[in-house]
Formats: structure tokens, C-alpha cells, sequence
């Protein structure tokens, strides 16, 4: 599900953080070592699911003998009201990684139905959306996998994952044109230029650009950029985008949009844990 990600460090280190070292002194008083409860995961608001993999690991992680029944498919668009989730096990391990599991999902559910809606405003135009690098440290693999949940297409992972080429770059180099000769001259290939300007584009791709980062454009100057490539290079548009600007910029032809608030400015969902006496 998550390649290159270590998910029993990341389940440890999270309990540790919550549990400390004396543990979840309250249920460890108050409820018989003995005790199984079941517990029901539901949503209260209308959202598309990520995390809850996640979120069993962390069950299993205190209770290896749980029983775990996942009701819903990641990625899936569900109703409010709808059942995520089914656990039954020890309560007193299940009740210790509830805020751990209700928080990972929360936050990747988040993600994943903030994306949704930027792919479902964009939906007809052919345009794709990409998530960004603006993300937690320590959570990227985690929120950009909530991204593709909600339907858009990572970006890249890390800075030795891809090249581009941003404004402070092409400031230290002395231009566009020098700066894309550089990278090519080292040998980089898929390089991707940022331009804020249409009198960067003809240099950018004389050096030998092979995407064109088109920054804070409105509609108007994205459309005369997009007629000035005329698809020598895919596109991708960046700055200034939200849910009420995105579908006119799909709609001047770019390739592709970056957009950095939906792992940025996700809010949480509404998801929560109900637990009940085991049968």
C-alpha cells in the first residue's frame, strides 16, 4: 500500500508518544485486564476514506488478536453515517490506540475528501491534478498517499525525485536560459522550469525545458502561455488556486495543477470510535 514507508516505526513511535512510559493509566484502572469490547468506526460527515489500514495496524499493534472487519474500500466515497470499520478486542488495548488510529484517519480522510472535491471541480477538462511538497515533516508518504485516494497524481516524493527549477534558482543562476542549460550540462533530464512571465517561455525551452511550471497566471495569461507552447511541453499551473478558481484554469489547457492546500489546509473529518460490550 505504501511503498518505502515503515509502518510499524511509524505505529511505534506514535503509541510511545501517547502512551509514555507508564502506559494508559486510566484504563489500565478502570477497565478488568480481562474485559472485550467491539468497536464501530463511522463517519459523521460525508467524505472519501483513507487510512484505515493505517488505523488497524494500530489495534493490532496492542492486541494482535483482534478481529478486524474493514466495511468500506479506501478511497471510497461514503455517505455520513456510513461504518468505516469493525474491532473486537481486548478493551483495554483497543480503548489505548483509539486516539492514535482516530487521529491517522481524521487526518488522511481529511486529505483525501479536500482532493476529491479539486478533482471532481476539474472533472471534464482533461486536466490532472498533483498534490505538492507542502506537507508534514515525517507525514509525506503518508498525506500525499491520501491525495492519490482522492484522486489526484503525486508530484515529487523528495528533491532527489525530480528537478524544477523555481524562481530563487533561476535568481542565483542569472536567468532562465542559464539556469535549465546548468541542468541539463549535469546531465538532468525531465527538467521543469518555473515561469512567472510569457517572455521566459521562448528561453526556458530553447535550453531545453521539458515542462513549463506556468506560477501565478491568471486564466487570461495561462491561456496565451498554454497558445504559446502549443503543446511543445506539457503545462502546469500553479498559485492562486482554490475550489473557486480551479476549474477556469483547468480550462485554459494545461496539462497539469499543483495544488498545495489540500494536504496544507485539510481539515480533519468527522470520524469517530463508538465502543459497546463484546456479545
Amino acid at each position: 500500500m505504501l511503498p518505502d514507508f515503515d509502518l510499524a516505526a511509524f505505529v511505534a513511535s506514535t503509541l510511545a508518544e501517547d502512551m509514555g512510559t507508564g502506559g494508559d493509566r486510566t484504563s489500565q484502572a478502570v477497565i478488568p485486564a480481562d474485559a472485550v469490547l467491539t468497536a464501530v468506526m463511522d463517519s459523521r460527515d460525508a467524505v472519501t476514506v483513507a487510512g484505515l489500514p493505517i488505523a488497524a495496524a494500530f489495534f493490532r499493534a496492542l492486541d494482535a488478536g483482534c478481529a478486524i472487519e474493514t466495511l468500506v474500500a479506501e478511497g471510497e466515497s461514503v455517505a455520513a453515517g456510513t461504518q468505516l470499520m469493525r474491532i473486537t478486542g481486548n478493551a483495554r488495548s483497543l480503548l489505548t490506540a483509539e486516539r492514535s488510529a482516530l487521529n491517522t484517519v481524521q487526518h488522511l480522510t481529511g486529505i483525501a475528501t479536500l482532493t476529491r472535491a479539486y478533482v471532481d471541480a476539474i472533472a471534464g477538462t482533461g486536466a490532472i491534478l498533483l498534490d505538492t511538497r507542502k506537507t508534514l515533516p515525517g507525514l509525506r508518504l503518508l498525506e500525499k498517499y491520501a491525495t492519490r485516494m482522492g484522486g489526484a497524481t503525486n508530484h515529487r516524493l523528495r528533491l532527489d525525485d525530480g528537478v524544477m527549477i523555481k524562481d530563487n534558482h533561476i535568481a542565483v543562476a542569472g536567468g532562465v536560459e542559464p539556469a535549465v542549460r546548468a541542468a541539463k550540462a549535469a546531465g538532468l533530464r525531465d527538467v521543469v522550469v518555473e515561469v512567472d512571465r510569457i517572455d521566459q517561455i521562448e528561453p526556458a525551452l530553447a535550453a531545453g525545458a521539458d515542462r513549463l511550471l506556468l506560477d501565478n497566471m491568471g486564466p487570461a495569461l495561462l491561456r496565451e502561455a498554454v497558445a504559446l507552447i502549443a503543446g511543445r511541453v506539457p503545462t502546469e499551473a500553479s498559485g492562486g488556486v482554490n475550489l473557486q478558481t480551479i476549474r477556469a484554469i483547468a480550462e485554459t489547457g494545461v496539462t497539469y495543477i499543483s495544488v498545495g492546500r489540500i494536504t496544507q489546509s485539510a481539515p480533519a473529518a468527522d470520524i469517530g470510535l463508538d465502543f459497546s460490550a463484546a456479545d
